[in-house]
């Protein structure tokens, strides 16, 4: 049995509404583009760093972004 949180996010969401490719959200947060894939997909929870580089990014707060229940599909 696994003890690991699934974390929701609303990256993807975010990252269309501001017209920014995986490439380049990856370049803002300083990581590579495959992972940005992997958290949009929730396959991959962020550090506490990734997820408030994000949110700096997007202008929103955590609670905005990440979630530990379902968002709706929209903001």
């Amino acid at each position: 049995m696994s003890n690991k949180t699934h974390l929701y996010n609303r990256i993807k969401l975010y990252r269309i509404a501001a017209n920014l490719s995986r490439e380049e959200l990856a370049e803002k947060v300083d990581v590579n583009f495959q992972t940005i894939g992997y958290l949009e997909r929730e396959e991959y929870n962020p550090s506490l760093e990734l997820a408030l580089k994000m949110c700096a990014v997007f202008g929103v707060s955590v609670e905005q972004l990440f979630s530990f229940e379902p968002f709706s599909t929209t903001f």
